[in-house]
C-alpha cells in the first residue's frame, strides 16, 4: 500500500505550531553555542539506515515465533513496506537483501518497484547459518570452516550466486556472517577452522567486482556456544586484512560480551581505514537484538561520538553503511523501526552537537571533569526538534509514529494482506 503525501501533510499542519515552538527554542539556545544548525540539519537528512528484507516481520527465538497481522509474504511487500517507513521518516533510503529467502523473480521489476520508493538496494546478505532445501550439503557442521572442501565449496558458491544477485540490483556490497563454531572442547581445531575460514573468504573476495566491499560481521557466540571461529572484532579485522583493501570489519552492537566498550573498538577500526558497515540494535544479556536505544541510549550515543569524530577525522575509512538488525518479537514491526530509526538519528544528532575542539583541549589539559561536562551536555540536550525539522524539511511526517496510528496504517495493511500472512526466511 501507498500513503498519500498529502495525509502526511494535513497531519504536519495540526503539529506545526507545537513543533516550531520547540524548533526556535532549541534552536536559538543552540546559535548563541555557535552551532551550525543548517549544517546538523543536512548530514541529518543524508544519514540513511538501510532496513533489512527480514526485519518487516516479527522475530522470534528457538522455543517459538509469535506472528504478526499483515506481514510481507513477498520480497515485493516487503519493499513496500520499507517505503512506507522511508516516506514517513524520510531516514530508510535502502534495503538489504537477504539470500536466498528473498531471490527476485523478475530484477527488473523489483529494480522498479524499489525506485519508485525512493530505495536503494544496500548490501546483500548470505546464508551459511542452514540448509536450504535440496542442498547438496549440509552446514551442520560448518560452512566456510568446514573440514570437508565440498561443503565449503557449496558455501563458496552461495556467495558469490549472492554477489551476482547484487549486481543486477545494483547493491555494492556484501555482509558473510557465520554461524561456524563449535559446541564442545575437542570438536574442531581452531587453527584449521580459521584457515578454512580465510581460504574460502579469499575466494569469495576474488569474485567480487572491483567497486564492491566485503563486510566481515563477527560474534562472540551463538549458536555455537563453545566456540565461535570468526569470534571478535580482531579475528574480523586479520581476516580483512587478508582478503585484501575491499574487505571490512562491520560491527553489531549485540554481538560482544558484556560491558565490552565498543565505541573504542570504533575508534580503532576507523583509525586503520576498516569500518565498513554498522548493525544498531540494543540488548541486556547478549546478541538480544531490542529496539535501538531502548536499554543504552547513553552507550549508543558514545558509540556516535567516535563515528563522528571518525568520519570527520578518518579519510582513510570510507563512509560505513548502516543497517538495523533487531528482531521485534511483540512489537508491530513497522512501528519498532521507526523508534529504532529515531533513536538511531538522536544519539547521532547529540554527537554533532559535541565541541570537539573544547573536548581535545580538555583531554590535553587532562580535565576530566570538563571532558564529562562536554559529552553530557550534548547528551543532555533535547534534540527531537532537529530531527522533526529535518524531517520536514524532506517531506516527512514531523511525527512518524502519531501518523501512523492515526491513519489506522497497520489496519489497512491488514485488510489488504490477509491476518495470517508470514514473512518469507522466518
Amino acid at each position: 500500500m501507498n500513503i498519500d503525501k498529502g495525509l502526511i501533510q494535513e497531519q504536519n499542519r495540526k503539529k506545526k505550531e507545537v513543533h516550531e515552538e520547540k524548533y526556535h527554542f532549541l534552536s536559538n539556545n543552540l546559535i548563541r553555542q555557535g552551532i551550525d544548525i543548517p549544517s546538523i540539519l543536512q548530514k541529518l537528512s543524508d544519514f540513511q539506515i538501510a532496513i533489512p528484507s527480514w526485519a518487516l516481520g516479527t522475530g522470534g527465538t528457538r522455543f517459538g515465533r509469535f506472528s504478526f497481522y499483515g506481514e510481507p509474504a513477498t520480497l515485493e511487500q516487503k519493499i513496500e513496506d520499507v517505503g512506507l517507513l522511508h516516506m514517513l521518516t524520510q531516514s530508510a533510503g535502502a534495503i538489504s537483501l537477504h539470500i536466498p529467502w528473498d531471490i527476485p523473480k523478475d530484477f527488473k521489476a523489483i529494480a522498479e518497484l524499489a525506485a519508485s520508493h525512493n530505495l536503494i538496494f544496500d548490501a546483500v546478505n548470505s546464508n551459511t547459518f542452514q540448509d536450504s532445501k535440496n542442498a547438496r550439503e549440509s552446514y551442520k557442521y560448518g560452512s566456510l570452516s568446514n573440514t570437508d572442501k565440498s561443503v565449503r565449496e557449496q558455501a563458496i558458491e552461495h556467495n558469490i550466486e549472492v554477489i551476482n544477485i547484487g549486481k543486477k540490483l545494483n547493491s555494492k556490497s556484501l555482509t558473510v556472517w557465520l554461524a561456524d563454531g563449535s559446541n564442545f572442547p575437542g570438536q574442531s581445531n581452531f587453527q584449521t577452522a580459521l584457515m578454512n575460514t580465510q581460504e574460502s573468504l579469499e575466494k569469495i573476495y576474488q569474485s567480487m567486482p572491483d567497486d564492491w566491499k566485503m563486510f566481515i560481521e563477527y560474534k562472540p557466540y551463538e549458536p555455537n556456544f563453545y566456540s565461535t571461529v570468526i569470534q571478535d572484532w580482531g579475528t574480523s579485522f586479520m581476516l580483512a586484512n587478508a582478503c585484501g583493501e575491499k574487505a571490512y570489519t562491520l560491527v553489531d552492537l549485540g554481538h560482544h560480551l558484556p560491558n565490552t566498550n565498543i565505541e573504542q573498538i570504533v575508534s580503532t577500526l576507523m583509525l586503520k581505514g576498516k569500518l565498513g558497515g554498522f548493525h544498531f540494535n540494543d540488548s541486556k544479556y547478549g546478541d538480544d537484538d531490542l529496539t535501538v536505544g531502548s536499554l543504552r541510549p547513553y552507550t549508543l550515543f558514545l558509540i556516535f561520538n567516535a563515528l563522528v569524530f571518525g568520519m570527520e577525522n578518518n579519510p582513510q575509512n570510507p563512509n560505513p553503511a548502516w543497517m538495523i538488525d533487531a528482531s521485534h518479537n511483540i512489537k508491530d514491526p513497522l512501528e519498532d523501526l521507526m523508534q529504532s530509526l529515531e533513536a538511531i538519528q538522536e544519539a547521532y544528532a547529540k554527537a554533532l552537537l559535541v565541541d570537539q575542539e573544547a573536548l581535545k583541549i580538555a583531554q590535553l589539559d587532562h580535565d576530566v571533569v570538563k571532558c564529562q561536562e562536554i559529552l553530557q551536555s550534548a547528551y543532555r540536550t533535547d534534540v527531537r526538534p532537529l530531527l522533526e525539522r529535518a524531517r520536514l524539511n524532506s517531506g516527512g511526517a514531523i511525527y512518524p509514529l502519531e501518523v501512523y496510528r492515526n491513519l489506522s496504517i497497520r489496519k489497512k495493511i491488514v485488510d489488504e494482506r490477509g491476518m495470517d500472512t508470514v514473512a518469507s526466511g522466518l
